[in-house]
């Protein structure tokens, strides 16, 4: 027997328009997307550690990008859908 794969069920594609009446339509916002971003390269740490301290901001090995000035993450963490029909 073979398993289900992701469009297995292609009839009910449209199962989601039931619960989206009277949602608001997505938006993406342009002052979502960043004006521009540039690549800074360091000679060793200590030079990584004072722009660390010079913009205010923990940067670790892992750090891949950043935000400046700091973004607050998790704007929407407290936000819940609740269905009241």
């Amino acid at each position: 027997m073979m398993s289900k794969t992701l469009f297995d069920d292609f009839e009910n594609t449209e199962e989601w328009k039931k619960e989206w009446i009277g949602m608001p339509e997505f938006i993406q916002n342009d002052s979502d997307k960043p004006y521009t971003q540039i690549i800074i390269r360091f000679k060793n740490q200590q030079d990584y550690k004072e722009f660390s301290n010079l913009i205010n901001q923990n940067l670790t090995k892992k750090t891949k990008s950043i935000w400046f000035p700091q973004i607050e993450r998790g704007l929407s963490a407290n936000k819940l859908y609740v269905n009241e029909s």
